[in-house]
């Protein structure tokens, strides 16, 4: 049981919230019970250490066994020091500690479909671009030009352990990302506001595609968006000035979704 605020390894977990001790450490946090159970469901080998509170075990006694089973050192804490550590306001009983996830686009083979964030910087939208890209079946998401850090706390919260499914990659130039995956046969899709509607293109989704997805406020520039096969645009129906990111990419993800496996 740790129960001291000022042990030195709940200082170290406390510092991985800044991204310059996380890539100095290469860990970064993995916070609540889902986040943490589908990290030691899908890659038990890359986590480093689980803290958990009495209360978490009483209730979540199966995660505890799986952290038992994995290669983590596994300590319980008393809930002052696990809310010491966390990242969140009110804590859900349980943090690990996990390697730093280290893809590259070599990594992404026989890709059917893509997201592609370009400076995407809301940690909250990118964590759930890669939720809704992993519900979709996606292969891979791949993080360009200054998105936001990975492993921000915000980012994997909202990505429910989506990042432990599924290929993701961070590289800076898209223009690099568009020439690998234009070479292995996949289409790229910038979604915008202005472009063809998806019901028009709908012929054209059944082929391997990259779906590229711009800033929250600018969207895709100019030079983004000429890299792109095609501007496609979601069809507003209603009243509603426009959709959020991640509701847009959803829709452009799961339209794709559905005529592949048509």
């Amino acid at each position: 049981m740790i129960s001291n605020t000022n042990d030195p390894a709940v200082k170290a977990v406390k510092r991985l919230a800044q991204r310059s001790r996380r890539d100095d450490a290469g860990v970064f946090l993995v916070e609540g019970p889902q986040a943490v159970r589908e990290l030691l469901q899908h890659a038990p080998e890359s986590a480093v250490d689980v803290f958990y509170t009495a209360t978490f075990k009483e209730r979540f006694g199966s995660i505890v066994d799986l952290a038992e089973r994995s290669p983590a050192t596994v300590d319980e804490v008393s809930d002052k020091v696990l809310e010491a550590m966390a990242d969140t306001v009110t804590p859900q009983g349980v943090i690990a500690v996990a390697q730093l996830i280290q893809k590259s686009i070599t990594d992404i083979e026989d890709a059917q479909l893509i997201a592609i964030c370009h400076e995407v910087r809301d940690p909250g939208n990118a964590g759930t671009v890669i939720r809704a890209a992993d519900a979709a079946g996606a292969d891979a998401v791949i993080l360009t030009g200054a998105s936001v850090d990975l492993h921000n706390p915000k980012l994997v919260r909202a990505s429910t352990g989506s990042i432990f499914h599924l290929t993701i990659v961070e590289h800076e130039d898209l223009a690099d990302v568009v020439e690998v995956l234009a070479d292995r046969g996949v289409q790229i899709f910038a979604a915008s506001a202005e472009g063809e509607s998806i019901p028009d293109v709908r012929a054209h989704l059944a082929k391997p595609t990259a779906w590229l997805f711009g800033n929250e406020a600018r969207g895709l520039d100019d030079a983004a968006r000429e890299l792109a096969d095609r501007t496609v645009s979601v069809p507003i129906y209603g009243q509603a000035e426009s959709l959020n990111l991640a509701t847009a990419a959803s829709v452009c993800l799961y339209a794709s979704a559905f005529e592949q496996r048509a």
